[in-house]
């Protein structure tokens, strides 16, 4: 007796291949490997003994077992979650096909609207000022704007300088820029606990890897330790960036229209 197998058939394994092989590599990041391989283990286990060997005691009781472990995997793995499907819907891709069926308006951000950026940036640069700025996008950041005080002013490299002024009030926090306005300063944001980030970064680079994996901003960090001028952007850095390569980094950036 042959076994049929189509190109449906194929499609299928790869797919599923390729979606395993993803949730591999997303538990190894945020270190979570050894629950994957348990879960996958389990999984096995459940197969073999429900439908190959078809023990019926022992496989409802793993049927049970699996519909409570569903339930406790999501509310284990929310933040994971959660990730993964802010990263499929700000996927350029489907941004971008989700931009034209509505109607909205994607531009590229202008020279004038970031240099009073870059040019407070190699200031403090320059002097040893820490700062940390999250650029919004398309992804609201409204919660963690209402964790700082409100502003709503004009970007000017002369007020992002102050902000960050070390007796500045507001110079610990995270100023945020929104639809090229300074929203608010002095914001709270979530901290990673990545394993993978380097140890000789601290509390600001963590901040600022933290707002990026859990939205689309774009983060400005200045290193109060060493000066260096870093982005994190997508769960990612790119660390120790020059003015003109700072400049070419935002001038990158997709703005949305509201």
């Amino acid at each position: 007796m042959f076994i049929e197998f189509s190109i449906k058939d194929l499609i299928d394994i790869l797919l599923v291949a390729f979606l395993l092989y993803k949730l591999y590599k997303l538990m190894k990041e945020m270190g979570s490997l050894n629950i994957f391989i348990g879960v996958l283990i389990f999984l096995g286990v459940w197969v073999l003994v429900s439908q190959v060997l078809e023990m019926r005691l022992l496989g409802s009781i793993f049927d049970v077992l699996q519909n409570v472990g569903i339930l406790a995997l999501i509310v284990l793995f929310q933040e994971e979650i959660r990730r993964f499907l802010l990263n499929l819907g700000t996927h350029r891709r489907a941004r971008s096909l989700l931009n034209f069926l509505g109607g909205r308006k994607t531009e590229q951000v202008e020279r004038a609207d970031i240099m009073p950026l870059v040019m407070a940036c190699l200031n403090m640069s320059k002097q040893k000022v820490g700062a940390l700025i999250v650029i919004e996008q398309e992804v609201p950041l409204n919660e963690f704007v209402r964790t700082g005080d409100t502003i709503d002013a004009n970007i000017s490299q002369r007020l992002v300088e102050n902000i960050f002024f070390k007796n500045s009030p507001l110079h610990d926090g995270a100023m945020i820029v929104s639809n090229n306005r300074i929203k608010a300063a002095g914001c709270i944001l979530p901290v990673s606990h990545d394993l993978n980030i380097p140890r000789h970064l601290g509390l600001r680079h963590r901040a600022a890897l933290g707002i990026s994996q859990v939205s689309d901003a774009v983060v400005i960090i200045v290193s109060e330790q060493t000066g260096a001028i870093s982005t994190a952007h997508e769960g990612q850095f790119r660390l120790r960036l020059t003015a003109e390569e700072l400049e070419r980094e935002l001038t990158r950036i997709k703005i949305i229209k509201r």
